[in-house]
């Protein structure tokens, strides 16, 4: 008898073929059988008019510190995806020496926006090594992980807090490469590092003091098993970003490798750019070169408020220090009218994270404290000035001082607004579906919605890809370059990881604050999903549309293999 059965679906294998009907047989972990199947099962879904397909890969997140907590990875699991890769930008959780937990706090809050009392009461301090880390991990998964290991922590595992300030020396470097050696037969997918990132301090974060010696040195590494590597490139910037492209393809090249970067962002600010980029990865595929760019499918909706520095204003030095400050000085510095003038004038071009250029005029109000201000939840700092004849940032800065910087704002949509521009993109056979960063900002962006989007507005309403385009994409495409050899393909022997989505509605859910946080870090913004009914992991059903999460904890700490090429 089978234990499960999900019958009378359009299977969709993740092979890129055109679907059919049928079922899909699944005994313990994995898949057993697929057609047409008469054997009975304890359990069986039935998938009439739905679709069956491999669980989605997520490629780009940080639930480092969540999965401490929530080994489910929520909101994953409702978008369909059944593995994610976590530890990129440089950062992982290990290998890292007790007495620099609190620096690696510091710099893993202040990049991924990570609130500091959710990350304090979260995590469990239980490991050192990166094999401790994966030990800790395993037995609360419900979904599949894929880690990275960052190199910043390998810096700081072996020339501590030196490696903040300087190159590494020759030996240093080995010893670097037999950490980074030891990693990967632990469980990490690959190493990440970034050309961009800055840390609480607003310096660099370790791995940028590398010389192009030690990161080739340390991809010989990763040749050895031909493990990935993940990098944070200057996204903003065409020339830049080109230059970055040709050195990642030598990379893959001489040791061997896969190679991916992630963002690839369409941007008002730069409309040239993914062209650009897209044209130099072809001219590199064609050397035989694995450069492997990450696109993500939805808008970015911002939110910031201004009781800490943010992303919003990374690129603003007055704000950065006025943000950064002591709590009294920061509401000192927002009241002195001349610090305010020298704020508004250096936001006259908007915010600009990631090259984007956003009219603080139509950024909105979206949660106030005080019960007389609720009437401006909902409208734009624009509307707002013109009633009361100011300016928009001032307008910002007023309702921040009048409820104790506790207002939250929201700058929606950004880039991505050229649907047609983005589909072609999306469809593009080296773009891979990725750069979710599902696990950071938690307060601030409501991450997630990828999958959903993918499949409502360019697979159904525009038609940029098929069904099976994307499927594959969310799945064997991402598991061939990344070397997870027993998943997203539904075929006998492989692992039963397993989504059934209904193709009329799925879709990019509604955004919603949820208290799901440890300790007293209060809400996040979740952005839920729609049309996903049923996700299997590794034969267990985990969630369900109707039933929500089962408690099932079959996730894994995912093997790879030696990548394919695509």
């Amino acid at each position: 008898m089978l234990d499960l059965v999900i019958r009378d679906g359009l299977i969709c294998d993740g092979s890129g073929r055109p679907p059919f009907r049928g079922s899909l047989g699944i005994r313990g972990r994995r898949i057993v059988s697929l057609g047409g199947i008469r054997e009975a099962a304890e359990r069986e879904i039935d998938a009439t008019d739905r679709v069956v397909s491999p669980g989605f890969v997520d490629p780009h997140t940080h639930f480092d510190a969540q999965l401490a907590w929530d080994g489910f990875a929520q909101p994953s699991l409702e978008h369909g995806v059944t593995t994610v890769i976590p530890g990129n930008c440089s950062l992982s959780l290990a290998p890292l020496r007790a007495g620099h937990r609190e620096l690696l706090g510091a710099i893993f809050r202040q990049i991924e926006e990570l609130p500091k009392a959710a990350f304090d009461a979260g995590l469990e301090w239980r490991w050192e090594t990166f094999e401790e880390y994966v030990g800790a991990l395993r037995p609360g998964l419900g979904i599949n992980v894929a880690p990275l290991v960052g190199h910043s922590l390998l810096r700081l595992w072996v020339m501590g807090e030196e490696a903040r300030e300087r190159a590494a020396t020759a030996d240093e470097v080995a010893q670097m490469q037999d950490v980074l050696r030891a990693s990967l037969a632990a469980g990490a997918i690959g190493m990440s590092t970034s050309w961009v990132d800055v840390d609480h301090e607003h310096r660099p974060v370790p791995c940028r003091h590398a010389l192009h010696d030690e990161l080739r040195a340390l991809c010989r590494t990763l040749g050895e098993t031909g493990a990935m590597l993940q990098v944070v490139p200057e996204f903003y910037a065409a020339d830049l970003l080109c230059a970055r492209i040709d050195i990642l393809a030598e990379l893959s090249l001489e040791c061997g490798i896969p190679t991916t970067f992630s963002p690839l962002f369409e941007s008002l600010a730069t409309p040239s750019l993914v062209g650009r980029a897209l044209e130099r990865i072809e001219k590199q595929a064609a050397r035989g070169a694995r450069v492997i760019p990450q696109m993500q499918t939805r808008p970015i909706d911002v939110s910031f408020d201004l009781s800490e520095p943010s992303i919003p204003f990374a690129s603003k030095p007055t704000w950065w220090q006025v943000l950064a400050g002591p709590e009294q000085r920061r509401l000192e510095q927002l009241r002195d009218p001349e610090t305010r003038a020298a704020l508004v004038a250096e936001t006259r071009n908007g915010i600009d994270p990631i090259a984007l250029k956003v009219d603080f005029a139509q950024i909105r109000v979206r949660g106030v404290k005080r019960p007389e201000n609720a009437g401006l939840v909902g409208r734009t700092l624009g509307e707002i000035a013109a009633e009361r004849g100011g300016d928009p940032v001032e307008v910002m800065i007023d309702l921040s001082l009048d409820e104790g910087l506790k207002s939250c704002f929201v700058a929606s949509d950004i880039g991505h607004r050229d649907s047609e521009k983005i589909g072609r993109r999306l469809a593009h056979p080296h773009v891979q579906i990725g750069a979710g960063d599902g696990g950071a900002h938690v307060s601030r962006f409501a991450t997630y919605g990828d999958t959903g989007r993918l499949f409502g507005e360019f697979v159904r309403r525009r038609g940029d890809l098929s069904l099976e385009q994307a499927v594959r994409k969310l799945s064997h495409e991402i598991c061939l370059a990344w070397g997870i050899h027993d998943r997203g393909l539904l075929q006998p022997g492989f692992a039963a990881d397993v989504v059934v989505f209904d193709p009329q509605s799925i879709d990019r859910g509604p955004e919603e604050p949820v208290r799901d946080l440890p300790g007293e870090a209060g809400f996040r913004y979740v952005r839920r999903a729609r049309g996903v009914e049923h996700v299997i992991v590794n034969g267990a059903p985990t969630y369900s549309a109707s039933g929500g999460y089962s408690g099932a904890r079959a996730g894994e700490i995912v093997p790879r293999s030696a990548p394919g090429t695509l």
